[in-house]
């Protein structure tokens, strides 16, 4: 099969490596890609979303499979531009991408179909934000409704910073049209875990469970990024409780989208919180997350692009997933200053000899090569990840790997997987 990965992260490179190991398939092509990629795809110059460019690709190249990677693109509608032309693609399309782009509707169809969440309100005014948010006396998380790159949420513990985001993001606009809504709800207290999960419209199908470990700092201080590490499995989510997920959040969620003519299709992506009542939904991601993509694709063993073919086919009933029974533990190397302002175009050196080191896959984000070189190219620059015979292994395997790796003004959190060893328990 000749097949299109759309995007340019981590987690596209971390589905170009496990795709290019499908004995389906025969090329491979990534639109735009990475450094990363080059050694396992053709990358594409083609913006991931710059959908005409694509489609046009797509139909001039006569792919037969199209993958997309971020929300963008597939909240733009990439995946029924290109079922229109008679093509099977992996992902949501249009109408069930809302779920993510949109975290007002999605707190309405949770709520409809009666899905554990935190309590909200949602504000297109400033004013009318501030005189909720001035009568609570309770921390609270205000969020852009768009689409923020995961940057768009802000924890306030106390009311008046709350009210400080929903001015920066209202009357700022600091997201831009992302922020044209805001979602105000309770601060839920408890262990996140993000529950990823096939999904072919009949049939659910959950990968193993990963944690994700968004704000910058050590001990989940500092602004949230787009995600510093992340590890699988995630001790947290014991079997009851993953059960209790599939049965109250999973199978009412998609229901409810099927009923209302947004048949899901893809991955389901439920990040939860754990909390002392019982599991509840902090939001819903339409596609593998980053960097939790990393580690579980890592352990899968099963063949990535025979399971996307029977999501598109509905036949993922007829499949099994394949695991590999050892953790694995993802650590971000970012740019200096990220999630602000960063430089980029710095040389990096030692992959060679991290990836030297068992069990260590290094995924490329912010990369690009030039005249030989692989320079950063973005915020977060690299996933370093590894598998151990147990967390503390994989997390200690990782760090190895991490210090081979060198650039003018690296940085990553030192306590990536922490909260998952037992003397954090």
């Amino acid at each position: 099969m000749k097949v299109l990965l759309v995007g340019s992260g981590g987690r596209e490179h971390a589905l170009a490596w496990k795709l290019s190991k499908s004995k389906l398939l025969k090329h491979l092509y990534v639109a735009p890609g990475n450094g990363g990629t080059e050694p396992v795809a053709i990358n594409v110059p083609i913006a991931d979303n710059d959908i005409p460019g694509l489609i046009k690709f797509i139909r001039d190249k006569k792919m037969d499979f199209v993958v997309v990677g971020p929300e963008d693109p597939l909240a733009a509608g990439l995946v029924d531009a290109v079922e229109d032309l008679g093509i099977k693609a992996f992902g949501p399309r249009r109408s069930a991408a809302a779920l993510e782009a949109d975290k007002a509707f999605a707190k309405k169809i949770m709520h409809a179909n009666a899905v554990p969440t935190a309590d909200s309100r949602v504000f297109d005014r400033f004013a009318d934000a501030k005189s909720y948010i001035a009568s609570r006396e309770t921390a609270l998380v205000v969020k852009a409704a768009g689409l923020a790159k995961g940057k768009g949420v802000f924890v306030c513990d106390d009311p008046s910073d709350a009210i400080l985001a929903a001015e920066k993001i209202l009357n700022e606009r600091i997201f831009g049209p992302a922020g044209e809504r805001i979602v105000v709800e309770e601060k839920l207290i408890g262990q996140e875990a993000s529950i990823l999960a096939f999904v072919d419209g009949r049939t659910i199908y959950v990968m193993e469970s990963s944690q994700d470990h968004k704000p910058i700092g050590d001990g989940d201080t500092g602004p949230n990024t787009g995600g510093m590490g992340a590890y699988s499995p995630a001790p947290v989510v014991t079997e009851k409780i993953m059960a209790q997920i599939d049965r109250e959040v999973l199978v009412p969620i998609v229901d409810g989208m099927n009923r209302q003519g947004a048949v899901y299709q893809g991955v389901l992506y439920g990040g939860m919180m754990i909390t002392a009542g019982g599991p509840k939904v902090l939001e819903f991601n339409v596609r593998f997350g980053d960097p939790e993509a990393q580690p579980i694709l890592m352990r899968l063993q099963s063949d990535l692009l025979e399971v996307m073919l029977a999501v598109c086919e509905q036949r993922l009933d007829q499949i099994t997933l394949r695991w590999d029974p050892r953790p694995a533990v993802c650590v971000v190397m970012a740019s200096g200053g990220y999630p602000g302002s960063y430089a980029a175009g710095k040389e990096i050196h030692g992959i060679e000899q991290a990836e030297a080191l068992e069990g260590v896959k290094v995924f490329h984000a912010g990369t690009r090569r030039q005249d030989n070189r692989l320079l950063t190219s973005g915020g977060r620059v690299l996933g370093v990840t590894a598998l151990g015979a147990s967390i503390a292994e994989a997390q200690q395997r990782a760090y190895q790997a991490v210090d081979c790796i060198t650039w003018d003004g690296a940085y990553c959190r030192r306590d990536i997987a922490h909260k998952a060893l037992p003397a954090a328990t």
